[in-house]
């Protein structure tokens, strides 16, 4: 840092002492233009004027009070124009005392606003060009009366402009700063939903696959000793389901690799194209489903037709889960009009409270309904879920064929 730069911060942390030195400079210029003639017979002759006791104590006053400038702007200019006013009138020759008043005008008219600057300067101007003009020993149309005008008026200009400056300096770093907070909150809302949306992915895929798992366990250690052949068949069944959980989970957690990390992988994400295939997990599992479908044609963007493979996925999980051994699920996916109908209906009689006990967080339940609800509201659809009359669980999703989410809210990525 330079010695100017540090003389600068060292003025701005104490603004008396810049203030005590700016007084001590127009003190010292007041003295030395009292003692200046202009009208001798060369020009201005140095020497000839010797400024009056009168005209001495103006000159410390004016300045003493230029030091209390920031503290009281509009006080001091009315001292000084005092002082400027009664040197006008009563000192012959003339101090320059008007200068202290021209100084502390600029000081009020930094630190106010534009219309106190234009009722400040006009009192100001008409009052020392005035006095000057009528009351003064010299003829009203003398240089230094007008100069008095001169001066007052473009202390006030001066003071206005750099007012203005500083406010659009502030307005500038205000409006930097606000973009800066709305960034944030932005990358902290953005960084929100993907943490979400992730969360939903793994709840979806560990749900399904781990009950499959189970289940089909639990039937091998069933049948281990009677029926060697079909508990191997349920252990493949394991094998295959916990193969296509970890493809699916490193899947979406690769998402979260960093640019300089391997490539993640380019397997699309599942949709209603591998609905059988969905099903067929399930029927080996000992779940009857049945699938109708009357959307063929249909092509649904990435982000709705995940949406309803997953919604499906989570029925059919919370039926193997709940609706009991002699449960059945039917599955149909409708096209009406602009939207996509995904239905999945069970016959069972339930267990554990049925299916419903996994609607929320409350009370030890899982977050899979949550979840279904929350997919299919961020695509601008609705999903409905409840007990059927007589028995069994509805899952009912209406999603929309265009998606109207902005991209950070699909699942496509």
């Amino acid at each position: 840092m330079s010695t100017l730069e540090r003389t600068r911060y060292r003025l701005r942390a104490h603004p008396m002492a810049l203030d005590a030195t700016l007084a001590t400079g127009v003190l010292v210029t007041m003295m030395a233009s009292s003692f200046i003639d202009p009208h001798g017979e060369n020009g201005a002759a140095w020497g000839t004027h010797t400024p009056n006791v009168l005209s001495l104590t103006l000159m410390v006053l004016s300045a003493a009070a230029l030091v209390f400038r920031r503290r009281a702007p509009r006080t001091v200019l009315a001292a000084t124009g005092a002082f400027s006013a009664l040197e006008l009138v009563a000192s012959d020759p003339r101090a320059p005392v008007v200068m202290s008043a021209v100084v502390a005008l600029f000081t009020v008219a930094s630190a106010t606003d534009r219309p106190t600057t234009w009722r400040v300067g006009l009192l100001t101007m008409t009052v020392l060009t005035a006095c000057a003009m009528l009351v003064g020993p010299l003829p009203w149309y003398a240089q230094e009366n007008l100069a008095i005008f001169a001066w007052t008026g473009m202390a006030a200009a001066a003071g206005d402009a750099v007012r203005s400056r500083i406010a659009f300096v502030h307005a500038i770093r205000e409006r930097a700063d606000r973009a800066e907070r709305t960034r944030d909150e932005e990358a902290r809302r953005r960084v929100a939903e993907e943490r979400l949306r992730i969360a939903r992915d793994l709840h979806d895929v560990v749900a399904h696959h781990i009950a499959l798992v189970n289940v089909q366990a639990g039937v091998a250690a069933h049948v281990m000793d009677k029926r060697p052949d079909q508990a191997k068949e349920a252990l493949a069944h394991v094998r295959e389901a916990s193969r296509s959980a970890l493809n699916e989970l490193r899947a979406t957690v690769g998402l979260l690799r960093q640019s300089g990390d391997p490539e993640a992988p380019t397997e699309p994400a599942p949709g209603l194209a591998r609905l059988d295939e969905l099903a067929d997990t399930f029927r080996n599992a000992g779940l009857p489903v049945e699938v109708a479908r009357a959307d063929h044609g249909t092509t649904l963007p990435a982000a709705v037709d995940l949406a309803a493979y997953r919604v499906i996925q989570e029925a059919l999980t919370n039926v193997q889960k709940h609706a009991g051994p002699e449960a059945k699920a039917e599955i149909s996916v409708v096209r009406v009009g602009p939207n996509v109908e995904v239905t999945v209906l069970d016959n069972g009689p339930g267990q554990d409270n049925g299916p419903g006990q996994d609607d929320g967080p409350a009370e030890g339940g899982g977050h899979g309904l949550l979840g279904m609800r929350e997919r299919v509201t961020a695509l601008g659809g609705t999903c409905t879920t409840g007990p059927r009359y007589g028995g069994g669980f509805r899952v009912h999703a209406i999603l929309p064929v265009k998606n109207r989410t902005a991209p950070a809210l699909g699942d496509s990525a």
